[in-house]
């Protein structure tokens, strides 16, 4: 199973990202779960400074952009997990 996490403060940018991952992921069959993180504390433990941020398996692979589901998506083949 794929482990997505958006890492936000709770902004517009942040849910909206989260949106976006989620939209995605309906087209597609993939086992995954998608985590919204707000506390500061687990945002920091992935060196991220700005959010919104995109995390896939533990690997954080956006920061500061609001994904569109094409680029999510990309993101995932680019990683082989799709």
């Amino acid at each position: 199973m794929i482990e997505i996490k958006v890492l936000g403060s709770g902004c517009k940018k942040c849910y909206q990202l989260e949106k976006n991952v989620k939209e995605a992921l309906e087209g597609i069959k993939l086992e995954t779960e998608v985590e919204y993180v707000q506390e500061i504390e687990r945002i920091i433990s992935y060196g991220v400074m700005s959010t919104p941020a995109l995390v896939i398996d533990g690997e954080v692979v956006s920061v500061g952009k609001v994904l569109v589901p094409k680029e999510v998506l990309k993101l995932l083949e680019n990683q082989q997990k799709i």
